[in-house]
């Protein structure tokens, strides 16, 4: 893989110094993006860093706590998206994102990949990233219609108009691989060298994978949903 020298990396910053010049003048905010930039660029260096010892050891214990982790931090953005902060809302958040987003997991670290051992961080974490960050957004986008929509539909009707919201973005993206875009894991993988053809098989196992974490996750989160809202039905 052509390797990208520091002082070529930084100017990708031209693009984002000229959004930034825009939207401070248009806006009248100054910090969002420059903050934005700047937590990107550090977080991305920490865990740079944390991976090449986290990929050096093979501990079920930090394999474990990796995934916890994730799923608790997805959760608490998720919450702070909604009006509802309670702890319930919280914790049904948690399991939707743990249950729809492990299942997949699992499925594709034990049955498709069959990774020895399961818990390897080099695979696990890049995997449990993609799936628990799209389960995420899918939840997120389906609490935050849900919300809107009970306060004056049905449970039922309110359940279906969140669920059709959260799955948009991965059913538009299914309809447009290939013809409008091509991913950015199979874009990185060609630009490494890997065949076409390889690559196309691991983005269908990918785009597979976040959908069903996805989808999963915003059917648990609505069905527990349901016995908060038993008398709208």
């Amino acid at each position: 893989m052509y390797y990208i020298p520091l002082e070529k990396l930084i100017l990708m910053l031209i693009p984002i110094v000229v959004v930034w010049v825009f939207y401070k003048k248009w806006t009248g905010r100054f910090s969002n993006i420059f903050t934005a930039t700047l937590r990107m660029t550090v977080q991305l260096l920490l865990i740079g860093y944390a991976l090449v010892y986290i990929f050096t050891t093979q501990s079920l214990t930090i394999g474990i706590a990796i995934v916890l982790f994730m799923v608790a931090i997805s959760s608490w953005i998720t919450l702070g998206n909604i009006k509802d902060q309670s702890f319930r809302e919280y914790r049904n958040i948690f399991i939707a994102i743990l249950i729809g987003g492990s299942f997949n997991l699992a499925l594709v670290i034990g049955l498709i990949l069959n990774v020895t051992p399961f818990y390897a961080p080099r695979f696990l974490i890049p995997l449990a990233g993609m799936i628990y960050a799209n389960a995420m957004n899918a939840v997120s986008l389906s609490a935050e219609r849900f919300e809107k929509e009970i306060e004056r539909e049905t449970y039922l009707d309110a359940r279906a108009a969140a669920l059709t919201t959260a799955i948009i973005p991965q059913i538009n993206a299914f309809l447009a691989v290939g013809l409008v875009s091509l991913p950015g894991m199979m874009t990185g993988q060609i630009l490494s060298g890997i065949d076409p053809i390889v690559t196309v098989r691991y983005q269908i196992m990918v785009m597979a994978m976040v959908f069903g974490s996805a989808g999963m996750s915003v059917i648990i989160y609505l069905s527990l949903k349901s016995r908060q809202f038993s008398n709208k039905v």
